[in-house]
């Protein structure tokens, strides 16, 4: 095993608090891995990590050195980038992580279409309504809803997800329309609670106005398609990403109510462990990505 390698898996034993978890990635037994930063320790004449039943957490000399092994390695990483960028097949795993119902509905099709058009490329597309570290999991690009956290991470900017506010018509005919925000008070509102968790809807009006309603409903949900289903079925209104809730309007199962006004749109975001050094496949992916989120992306058919 070369420094290079050396210094890879000590950075990953640091990252994920394990040296059978970082091992496993490496693919070599615990013994090993320890041998191997048993070996480092003796070269450098210095304790890298501390060793509990815990975990393993490094010393104040291996955080210095943990930050000269990325160094060393984002170097490496950069010159063995140069010969990808020559080739004319973009070839290898792009590990791709979203949430669950942007995964199924938004991404899984883009994802294939992608694959269609680059067939030395393996995706691996994992979906998760939990906050995905990008470092620990090993992912390539994030596509994330909502405003950013300030981080380290790169990032680029796809579009703006919209939302509507939407209604059976049985429902509609039982209960009325909604004519103006004030009016959401006194009707069922299905409450998607990781966006909604106050019970709150902001609406903006055509003329720059923004009202906030308090609003009330049986149903809660941290699911779309659940929320998608009880509007369905005339449980209530709901406030639905437009991707979730175009073929059900298109179909008629869905009315869309007060389109004089609209919620806040989420910005969508690629995000990568680095702005910099950027792998090659990744750019790619990102760039085709940032082509496929114009104007009314959400009504783009699943083919």
């Amino acid at each position: 095993m070369n420094r290079i390698q050396d210094a890879r898996l000590f950075l990953r034993i640091v990252d994920l608090g394990s040296f059978s978890k970082a091992a496993g990635e490496a693919g070599m037994g615990q013994p090993a891995a320890t041998k191997q930063i048993n070996r480092m320790e003796e070269q450098l004449g210095a304790r890298l990590l501390h060793r509990t039943t815990h975990g393993v957490s490094p010393t104040e000399i291996g955080l210095l050195y943990y930050e000269k092994c990325k160094l060393i390695c984002l170097h490496a990483d950069e010159a063995s980038s140069v010969g990808s960028l020559l080739q004319t097949q973009t070839q290898g795993v792009i590990r791709i992580s979203t949430s669950v119902a942007f995964g199924r509905r938004v991404m899984a099709p883009l994802v294939m279409k992608f694959m269609h058009m680059h067939p030395g490329l393996q995706i691996e597309l994992n979906c998760d309504d939990r906050y995905v570290n990008l470092v620990e999991q090993g992912v390539d690009v994030a596509v994330r809803l909502g405003k950013l956290a300030d981080s380290t991470l790169g990032a680029a900017y796809l579009g703006l997800n919209p939302w509507v506010l939407a209604a059976s018509p049985g429902y509609l005919k039982a209960h009325g329309r909604p004519r103006k925000p004030q009016d959401l008070g006194r009707h069922e509102a299905l409450i998607y609670s990781t966006v909604q968790g106050d019970e709150r809807w902001l609406l903006s009006g055509t003329d720059g106005r923004q009202i906030s309603v308090s609003v009330r409903g049986r149903l809660r949900s941290n699911n779309l398609s659940m929320l998608l289903a009880a509007a369905r079925q005339g449980f209530g209104i709901a406030a639905l990403p437009r991707y979730v809730a175009h073929r059900s309007l298109t179909e008629g199962a869905l009315t869309s109510v007060l389109d004089d006004w609209a919620l806040p749109s989420q910005e969508v975001h690629a995000v990568f462990p680095s702005p910099r050094m950027v792998p090659a496949k990744v750019r790619l992916l990102i760039t085709w990505l940032q082509s496929q989120f114009g104007p009314d992306w959400w009504a783009r058919p699943n083919d």
